[in-house]
């Protein structure tokens, strides 16, 4: 699994790492290991980009997918 899947998981499951999300983006995923290429699609809400680096298929996510859409 991907470190990016695995971070969209822990967003969608745990307020408090919703909250540090929304508090400052930047920190929270460089806090969790997230590389630029995975930070930059998550917070551009490219459902493609995202898409191909957690190996799940577009389809599955929510529109819009942004940085302040509460997951």
């Amino acid at each position: 699994m991907s470190a990016l899947l695995d971070y969209l998981n822990i967003l969608d499951q745990d307020a408090a790492a919703r909250d540090a999300f929304a508090a400052d983006p930047q920190k929270a995923m460089t806090q969790y290991g997230l590389s630029g290429a995975e930070q930059e699609a998550l917070m551009s809400g490219d459902k493609a980009a995202i898409a191909k680096l957690t190996g799940v298929s577009e389809a599955l996510f929510p529109t819009p997918i942004a940085p302040t859409t509460p997951f």
